[in-house]
C-alpha cells in the first residue's frame, strides 16, 4: 500500500511538472513560484514541530544527517553540472534544491512518524516542485533529480519512531488539536 501511495505521488508530481513546463513565466508565475518558496520553509518547520512534540532527539540526528546529505549532494551537482535555468537567469538549474529539501523533509516525516505527517508533507513537496517548473526556474528533470536526492537521503538515514508514541489529531468544535499518547 505504501509503495502504491508513493507511486501515485511520484506520478502526480511528474504529470503536474511536465504540464507546467511548456508555459511562459510572467507576473502570476512569479507569484506562484513565491508561494512555493513560502511552502518550502513550512516543511522543515513541520519537521521541527514533530521533533519537538515527540521530544525526539534521535529523530533530530536522523533529520540532520538527511538534510546535510541532501544539501551537500545538491550543491555539489549544481557546481559540477552548471545547467542553465529555463528562464536563463543563471546556470544553477540542476538539480532543484527546493525539490530536494522539500522531499527530504516530507520523506523524513513520513518515514519517521507515518502517513499522518507524511501525506500532507508529500503533497506540499509535490506542490513546491510544481511551482519550480511552473515558475520557469527548473524543468521536470531538475525537480525529479532533486526529489530523488532528498527522498533518497531521508530513506537512507530515517528509522521509524517507536510505535508506543503516537500523535493523534483530534477534531473539535474549535478546530483540530494534537494529542501525544505514550
Amino acid at each position: 500500500m505504501k509503495r502504491m501511495i508513493l507511486f501515485v505521488v511520484a506520478s502526480l508530481t511528474l504529470f503536474l511538472t511536465v504540464s507546467a513546463q511548456g508555459m511562459e513565466a510572467g507576473g502570476s508565475r512569479k507569484t506562484v513560484r513565491h508561494s512555493g518558496d513560502v511552502v518550502s520553509v513550512v516543511l522543515p518547520a513541520a519537521g521541527a514541530t514533530a521533533l519537538l512534540l515527540y521530544k525526539d532527539g534521535e529523530g533530530l540526528k536522523q533529520a540532520a544527517l538527511a538534510g546535510a546529505t541532501t544539501l551537500a549532494a545538491t550543491i555539489l551537482l549544481k557546481q559540477t553540472v552548471k545547467k542553465e535555468r529555463p528562464d536563463g537567469t543563471d546556470n544553477q538549474s540542476f538539480p532543484s534544491r527546493h525539490a530536494a529539501v522539500a522531499f527530504a523533509a516530507a520523506t523524513f516525516l513520513q518515514q519517521r512518524y507515518g502517513w499522518t505527517w507524511g501525506a500532507p508533507a508529500l503533497t506540499a513537496a509535490t506542490y513546491i516542485s510544481w511551482t519550480r517548473v511552473y515558475g520557469k526556474k527548473h524543468d521536470v528533470w531538475d525537480v525529479a533529480a532533486g526529489a530523488a536526492i532528498g527522498a533518497g537521503s531521508s530513506f537512507l538515514f530515517t528509522r521509524r519512531f517507536a510505535r508506543e508514541h503516537r500523535l493523534t489529531l483530534c477534531p473539535t468544535a474549535n478546530g483540530i488539536y494534537a494529542s501525544l499518547q505514550f
